[in-house]
Order: C-alpha cells, then structure tokens, then sequence
C-alpha cells in the first residue's frame, strides 16, 4: 500500500497533468506544419517580420508594434482597425525573408464585418476581404463569414503571359500570327487584330485560391520579394502562415 506521502505526489503529479492539458499552447494552435513546409509565424510574437512605418525597429520577440496597430493574440496576427492613438489607414506588416524561389504560401484568415485587408506577393497585393458581405467574389460557396478561411498560393516564375487589346489570351482563345509578303498579320478567335496591340510578357504568376475555390490569378510579380500582411478597414486576423520552396 502507497504511503500517504506516495499518494499526495501522485495526485500532484495528475492535477499538474491535467492543467497542462486544459490549458492553450502557447501558440494558442494545433497545427502541424506540412512536410516540406515551414512557419512564418511562431504563433508567439511577431519574430521574422518587420513594420513599414519603422523597418529597421527589430519585431525580435514583440507581442505587437509600437502604436498598438498590430498584435499577436491567441495565436493569431490581430490587424486592429486602429492604432493606439485612435488613427488608422493602412499600415504593412512584411516578413524579413524574401522569396526568388517557386513557393506554396498557406494561410488563414478571419475577417469582421466588411473589413478590408491584403496580403503581399513580392510587392503586388492580392484584396483579402469580407468578401460575401462586401459583395465581392461572390461565387466563393465555401467562404465562412466570421470563420477562419484558407488562402493557398502558388507563385511559379518564368510563365509567359500573352495579351492582345489587353485582354488576356486563355486556352479557350486561338490567337494566330502569320507573315504575308514581310508583313505580319494576326487573327484573334477568327477576327483580325492590329499586331501591335499583342504584347507577350515572361514573368511570375500566382494562382490563388480560397478554401479551395479560385480567386485569383496575379501576373508579372516581381522575380523576388517578401511576404506581407495590411491593415486597413476593420478588424483582420491571420494565423497558420507556413511557406514552401517548389522546384
């Protein structure tokens, strides 16, 4: 029989036990990063980014920025509406790292009411917003007002983009350029066009998507460039932010 002493670690040892697991990770998340991914974000601070409105002030181990604007809360990157001054306007969050390679970029996003926010490709911005109830994209069906929905982001470099009269050529069209007596002419889906008003461009291209439903297709990136989060209209919340290299 266990002495009296013997049961009161024991019944420690299980209370302790059973905090532990009652209580949040510190990350306030359960993620387990894919293969081949890694985290841009700890879920802890915001160690690995930098703020627009003072670059070289280290984010080393900060909960959130000087003015308040931004805050790390419950294992999320929290876009406060406004600052601690009350102001708002926009205001970028960047990652240190930058991005030549091809890269898979995974993350979630809250959204209050009709607030308005964007995520950073190199420079170019995809709009991350309410989108339902702003009326936009509206044939997003997975799309969760007030819930956490996915971005997955596939940014490939080198892709040539051609246009003609500024309208992108898709597989569905048929351009056709031939050259009679030194002159070149061109046909686009069977109507004939000015040869100057084609324009073919080499450059990144990122497919988005949102809870697996298209979103968007962004051409011409830059060839190298960071990850970045705004805030600009209401309250916005990212989390799970992780990152993977593509050949």
């Amino acid at each position: 029989m266990r002495s009296l002493t013997q049961r009161l670690v024991v019944a420690a040892l299980v209370l302790t036990a059973a905090s532990a697991l009652a209580r949040p990770s510190s990350a306030g998340d359960d993620l387990k990063v894919e293969e081949g991914y890694k985290s841009l974000f700890n879920g802890k601070d915001l160690t690995g980014w930098r703020y627009t409105p003072t670059p070289k002030a280290s984010l080393e181990g900060k909960t959130e920025t000087a003015d308040g604007r931004i805050k790390v809360e419950n294992g999320a990157i929290v876009m406060m509406e406004k600052d601690a001054k009350g102001k708002g306007g926009i205001k970028d969050l960047y990652t240190i790292e930058k991005f030549p390679k091809n890269f898979r970029l995974k993350m979630e996003f809250r959204a209050a009411l009709k607030a308005d926010s964007g995520v950073y490709l190199r420079g170019p911005q995809l709009q991350v917003r309410d989108y339902i109830r702003r009326n936009e994209h509206k044939h997003l069906k997975k799309f969760k007002n007030d819930g956490w929905n996915e971005l997955d982001i596939t940014v490939t470099n080198n892709v040539p983009t051609t246009t003609v009269n500024g309208k992108v050529v898709t597989p569905k069209d048929n351009l056709e350029v031939t050259v009679r007596d030194g002159k070149p002419e061109a046909k686009f889906n069977g109507k004939p066009v000015d040869i100057k008003k084609i324009v073919v461009e080499i450059g990144a291209i990122a497919e988005c998507l949102c809870n697996g439903e298209k979103l968007e297709t962004m051409r011409n990136l830059p060839t190298n460039g960071g990850v970045g989060l705004q805030a600009e209209t209401g309250k916005f919340e990212f989390r799970r932010i992780r990152i993977k290299e593509l050949p």
